[in-house]
């Protein structure tokens, strides 16, 4: 399970200058699967590279056909943060899309968040190869143990 990273802050703009309801909107108006992936592409670009001593082993995801980092910390005000980074440009997009779902969420607000359903909203889900959409779900799985990491009976 991935341990939080103490005092270490990737900031991005998920969650907070592109939220889930732009990107709902970004992606309904793609017609053909093309235009999903230029999205993805331009949503990978929105997200900073992650410096090198944050992309550590212990917040590398096995599953994904490119490397992929996803770390987290719950913040003083009881938030998540999440941050992430991937040497693929789709694998990138599709980890913003998570972000843009659960950035600046309590880990009660992350756990009840069904991010496969997100997914298939954005016309993504049916669209993916086997292998990527595995890679999806151990991003998923990722956060989901992060939120219960946090949530309190």
């Amino acid at each position: 399970m991935t341990q939080p990273t103490k005092g270490l802050t990737a900031p991005h703009p998920f969650g907070q200058k592109i939220n889930q309801q732009q990107l709902t909107e970004t992606f309904n108006q793609c017609r053909q699967w093309e235009d999903r992936y230029r999205q993805l592409i331009l949503l990978a670009k929105k997200l900073p590279a992650l410096s090198d001593n944050l992309k550590q082993q212990d917040i590398e995801i096995s599953g994904c056909e490119n490397r992929v980092w996803l770390g987290y910390q719950l913040m003083p005000n009881g938030y998540l943060h999440f941050y992430g980074d991937s040497e693929g440009r789709i694998v990138k997009g599709l980890l913003a899309v998570i972000l843009t779902a659960v950035e600046g969420k309590t880990p009660k607000q992350v756990s009840e968040t069904n991010l496969l359903a997100l997914f298939h909203q954005l016309g993504l889900e049916q669209q993916l190869s086997g292998s990527r959409l595995n890679g999806v779900k151990s991003l998923i799985h990722t956060v989901q143990n992060a939120a219960k990491h946090y949530t309190k009976d």
